[in-house]
């Protein structure tokens, strides 16, 4: 893959990371990873049923921001694009479509 295709999704992964960050931020996440909720509120089955949507949906953020950093790293290492599978590099098409692959689509079809 062209260098300049690589600067590109290196930036696309970098915008994502931050409009993650900034998601996390809105939530609530605390520097420690935690959420805050309005312990006051009147209705407790309301605060309990709300946290745990939005434990879910921070924990799916998370992951993700985790992918990301992952793929970060490999541009930092030179290993971005290749499969951490059978080692092969992941298509072209692939990385568009995904920035943060791990895996190529022969190694990706095996695992489901």
């Amino acid at each position: 893959m062209a260098e300049t295709a690589h600067a590109s999704l290196r930036d696309q992964l970098q915008d994502e990371r931050e409009r993650l960050l900034d998601q996390l931020r809105q939530m609530g996440r605390g520097p420690e990873g935690s959420l805050s909720f309005d312990e006051g509120f009147a209705d407790s089955g309301q605060v309990t049923a709300e946290r745990g949507e939005v434990d879910a949906l921070a924990s799916t953020l998370l992951e993700t921001l985790q992918e990301i950093e992952d793929a970060l790293r490999k541009f930092d290492a030179g290993t971005y694009g290749r499969c951490e599978s059978c080692g092969n590099p992941i298509g072209e098409a692939r990385l568009e479509a995904m920035p943060a692959a791990r895996l190529c689509m022969a190694c990706a079809s095996k695992r489901r």
